[in-house]
């Protein structure tokens, strides 16, 4: 039974740092495109971050307009473990952040889909204080 746990959610104030895991269990993210969503209350679901590999390459990054050059994610082949650095956060990244995991390629806006992706995590909630 594959299940992703999200860790490393809290308040924190404006402008500073946090930094999110996902383990797996019962897959590997080797190999796979691995993303993280984020739903704030009233909101729907959004796309953050993207990472995917292939054979060919280092594969390639996406990121959400409104963390580029913020946010970062990352992945530890060891721990099979995804993380999603987040830098000078704002009030406006409150919400919960899920990761999830796909057992098929994507790329480009295919990578931001929800629909792309088959397992998920159960989420952490990130709170930003002004």
């Amino acid at each position: 039974q594959v299940q992703l746990a999200e860790s490393g959610g809290g308040l924190v104030q404006a402008g500073a740092s946090r930094r999110l895991s996902c383990a797996a269990s019962g897959r590997t993210f080797s190999s796979y495109p691995v993303a993280w969503f984020r739903q704030a209350p009233g909101k729907e679901r959004e796309f953050v971050a993207a990472r995917t590999w292939s054979m060919w390459n280092t594969g390639s990054t996406y990121y959400a307009d409104s963390v580029k050059g913020r946010f970062t994610i990352s992945r530890d082949n060891a721990k099979n473990t995804v993380y999603l650095q987040m830098n000078s956060l704002k009030p406006e990244d409150t919400a919960v952040y899920y990761c999830a995991a796909a057992w098929k390629y994507c790329s480009n806006y295919g990578c931001s889909l929800p629909s792309s992706y088959d397992d998920w995590g159960q989420g952490t909630q990130v709170t930003v204080s002004s």
